[in-house]
C-alpha cells in the first residue's frame, strides 16, 4: 500500500511517500480503505521526536491518530460494523496515513458531513468528549474554553452548548465571528482575561477547559476556583502542578458515537482549515503546526 511514513526523527521534510506493509483487521478491530485522515498537534510532535522519551515509535513510522474510510475487514469479535460502512475513528498512536489503516474505536459518519469534516473528527471530538465527561453534567453552567476557535475547543464548544452550557471561548480577533456563530460568547485571550470574562460572566464560571498552547491554566483556575472543574488537554506539567487534570482522548467508540450523534442533529460540525493530497504531506505537516483548524489529507 501507499503511505506517509518518516525513517527518523525532524523537520515535516522527512516525510516521504512510499509503499509500506498492509495492516490487517485483529480482534476487536476493523480495516478501513482510507479515504482522509487529519494532521493532530500529536502528530506534528511525534514525528518531530519530542516525545520520543515518553512514546517511541518504531521507524520508520506512518504519522496519523485517526482516519475515516470504508470498512473492508473486519475483526473477531467485533458486531457493530461491517465490510462497506462508512466510520471515522481512531487507530493506534501514529499508523493512519497509508492507504489502509485499523482502527480500534470508530463511529459510522453523520450524513451531512463531508470527508474532510468526518477525519478531522476523530481525535477532536474524542478528546472533546472526555473533557465533557470529566466535568460532569453542565446544564445551566457556565463554561470557559481558552482556545475555543481549534479542533479540540470547537468541539467543547458545542457538546457544551448541546448540554445546555452558556459558552464563552477565547481567540483571536479573526475567528470571533465563526466563535459567534457557534453560539460561543468569544473574547480575546491574553492579559485582562479575568476581567473580559467577569463582563461576560458576572454570575461566575463553573468550569473551564485549557486546550490553547497558553500559559493562562492559573487564571482559568483563579477564575473558576475550584481545581475539580479546570481541565487542560495540552499542559501535563502545569496540571501536576496546580492538582489539575491532564484530559487525554481514549479509543472509546462510545465517545465517537455521542460525537456521530451531535453531528446527525446538526448540533456539532468538526473545522477543517485545509485539504491536502497525500503527496503533499509534508505541506500539510507544515501548516499544520500553526493552523487554527484542522488539516486533512485525503486520499488519492
Amino acid at each position: 500500500m501507499r503511505a506517509a511514513r518518516f525513517h527518523s526523527y525532524g523537520a515535516p521534510g522527512v516525510l516521504v511517500v512510499e509503499d509500506a506493509p498492509e495492516p490487517q483487521a485483529g480482534e476487536g478491530s476493523v480495516r478501513i480503505k482510507v479515504h482522509a485522515t487529519s494532521v493532530n498537534p500529536i502528530d506534528v510532535l511525534l514525528r518531530a521526536g519530542h516525545l520520543a522519551p515518553f512514546l517511541p515509535l518504531t521507524l520508520p513510522a506512518v504519522p496519523g491518530r485517526d482516519a475515516v474510510g470504508v470498512v473492508d475487514e473486519v475483526g473477531a469479535g467485533v458486531t457493530d460494523a461491517h465490510v462497506g460502512d462508512t466510520v471515522f475513528g481512531l487507530g493506534g498512536i501514529s499508523d493512519t496515513t497509508a492507504e489502509f489503516a485499523v482502527l480500534t474505536a470508530w463511529s459510522t459518519v453523520p450524513e451531512g458531513w463531508s470527508t474532510a469534516q468526518a477525519a478531522a473528527a476523530g481525535l477532536a471530538s474524542a478528546t472533546a468528549a472526555a473533557v465533557i465527561d470529566a466535568l460532569g453534567d453542565l446544564n445551566g453552567k457556565t463554561f470557559l474554553i481558552e482556545g475555543a476557535s481549534g479542533a479540540v475547543g470547537s468541539a467543547a464548544a458545542a457538546f457544551a452548548l448541546a448540554a445546555g452550557a452558556t459558552v464563552i471561548g477565547t481567540g483571536r480577533e479573526s475567528n470571533h465571528p465563526y466563535l459567534e456563530s457557534l453560539g460561543v460568547l468569544a473574547t480575546a485571550y491574553g492579559p485582562g482575561l479575568a476581567e473580559r470574562v467577569a463582563a461576560l460572566a458576572p454570575g461566575g464560571v463553573d468550569a473551564a477547559l485549557h486546550s490553547a498552547p497558553s500559559d493562562s491554566l492559573p487564571d482559568l483556575l483563579s477564575i473558576v476556583g475550584d481545581t475539580s472543574q479546570v481541565v487542560t488537554v495540552i499542559d501535563d506539567q502545569g496540571a501536576q502542578q496546580l492538582g489539575l487534570r491532564k484530559i487525554d482522548a481514549r479509543n472509546d467508540s462510545a465517545l465517537l458515537r455521542y460525537a456521530a450523534a451531535l453531528g446527525r442533529e446538526g448540533l456539532y460540525t468538526p473545522r477543517v482549515d485545509r485539504e491536502f493530497s497525500l503527496a503533499d504531506i509534508v505541506e500539510a505537516h507544515t501548516l499544520a503546526e500553526n493552523a487554527s483548524g484542522k488539516v486533512v489529507v485525503l486520499q488519492p
